[in-house]
């Protein structure tokens, strides 16, 4: 009896202590996702809180110093920017010059998924590989997802080297929600390619259907390729560690000048400089005094950027923007996007929705003579959360050009006015506003 007794006295501890048990593990897994996601969804770094002071124009020869000193590196004369519209013309041409090349390959981009181009790409570069050039692969871990193995492969075998940027694994635990935005191609160290396609089969065609996207790339030779492959080996470095120097990747001498246009080439990331991009943006409003054209796949501005923008139509300045339309990959993003345009289309602001696809395109044009693309949309995550790459072009005979392009876009969008946008239902209203609270991840 009295063992019986015993028996029934220490299952009820047990059980107690198995409770306490999966109590404190429960707290211990809640809390440490809570971190986890503090790490990752807040800006490590403090934002920028007042609105810049105009203190010059953008032709003010101060704006394209401050520029320099404030992201750096500076504007370099001599280089030749080629637009480059739509897969039709933009993997020829990043193809060709991968085939060109004798020593070497440097390339990262977000986007890689299957298909015939991403095949395309594989095989290319892994004939490079092994006829002797040094090619270097940095893909987002999240935006290779889509991969297929048999590419990876295919180019481990032939030599090239592939790294994945910030993969789950401890070490990037903090870091899960900063994503490698940046679109570089390096070959030789005298051509590069910059802009917003990706590898897949989206970015094929010509924009002929909704099934291929518009978007635009740029061909870049001159000066400012070495600093473009600086932004390359910014990420590199941070995750292999491994430094690429010599003349296989910059020139021994200063390049000769391959064009007309002053060029600047800067990165952000939220690990080290992560107010860059959004400061260049508010820069180049603040100095603005005609026009400025925006070609944004994702416009979602903060408070301060709207802001900025609307102080620049009161003094006059003409703010065009074409975003896509009801073609896009994200309806979350649009919503967001239109629960915003009040006050923008209240000041007189154009916006226009491109109709016959998705609209990928993420350029800036100012006062006719600043151009800036690259990877960088216009949102808080490309401002504040992901790293990014852009080129900044000064050069009155390329703003010209890409405002041929720009209207050329904005011919086949529909304009939303004021008044359209204020009979909006009740119930989009409500969806927008619901998806506006999680702008700063978009």
């Amino acid at each position: 009896m009295g063992c019986q007794t015993r028996r029934m006295r220490i299952k009820p501890w047990r059980e107690a202590r198995k409770q306490w048990l999966w109590v404190i593990f429960g707290t211990v897994v809640v809390t440490f996702t809570a971190v986890l996601l503090v790490m990752n969804f807040t800006i490590g770094e403090k934002n920028i809180e007042r609105r810049i002071e105009r203190l010059y124009t953008l032709d003010d020869p101060r704006f394209a110093y401050e520029l320099g000193v404030l992201l750096g590196p500076a504007f370099t004369s001599g280089n030749k920017v080629q637009d480059l519209q739509n897969g039709d013309r933009i993997f020829p041409a990043m193809l060709g010059a991968i085939r060109s090349a004798q020593v070497s390959i440097n390339f990262e981009t977000y986007i890689y998924w299957s298909g015939d181009i991403g095949k395309e790409f594989a095989d290319t570069l892994s004939e490079r590989s092994r006829a002797g050039v040094k090619v270097h692969v940095l893909l987002d871990w999240v935006g290779s997802t889509k991969i297929d193995d048999d590419y990876l492969r295919t180019m481990k075998l032939a030599g090239v080297r592939i790294e994945k940027f910030h993969p789950p694994h401890w070490s990037n635990l903090g870091r899960l929600n900063n994503r490698t935005h940046r679109k570089l191609l390096l070959v030789d160290g005298r051509v590069a390619f910059t802009g917003g396609v990706g590898i897949a089969p989206q970015w094929t065609g010509n924009a002929q259907s909704s099934e291929h996207w518009r978007d635009s790339h740029y061909q870049v030779e001159g000066p400012v390729v070495a600093q473009m492959q600086s932004a390359f080996l910014d990420n590199w470095i941070r995750v292999t560690g491994d430094v690429l120097l010599g003349p296989a990747y910059f020139a021994a001498q200063p390049p000769q000048p391959a064009g007309a246009s002053a060029a600047q080439m800067f990165s952000s990331s939220p690990s080290g400089g992560s107010e860059s991009m959004a400061l260049m943006y508010l820069m180049s409003i603040t100095a603005a005094s005609r026009t400025i054209d925006l070609s944004a796949a994702y416009f979602v501005p903060d408070k301060m950027t709207s802001e900025a923008l609307v102080a620049a139509m009161k003094r006059g300045v003409r703010l065009r923007i074409v975003v896509p339309g009801e073609h896009i990959d994200s309806e979350t993003v649009r919503k967001a996007s239109r629960a915003l345009w009040g006050n923008l289309l209240a000041a007189g602001a154009v916006i226009a929705e491109y109709q016959p696809t998705m609209y990928h395109c993420k350029v800036m044009i100012v006062d006719g003579l600043l151009v800036s693309v690259g990877s960088t949309n216009f949102d808080n995550r490309s401002f504040r959360l992901n790293d990014e790459a852009t080129l900044n072009v000064l050069d009155a005979a390329f703003a010209k050009e890409q405002t041929a392009v720009f209207e050329a876009d904005l011919a086949k969008a529909r304009r939303i006015t004021h008044a359209e946008w204020l009979q909006r239902p009740r119930t989009e209203r409500l969806i927008e506003y619901a998806a506006s609270l999680i702008g700063a991840q978009l």
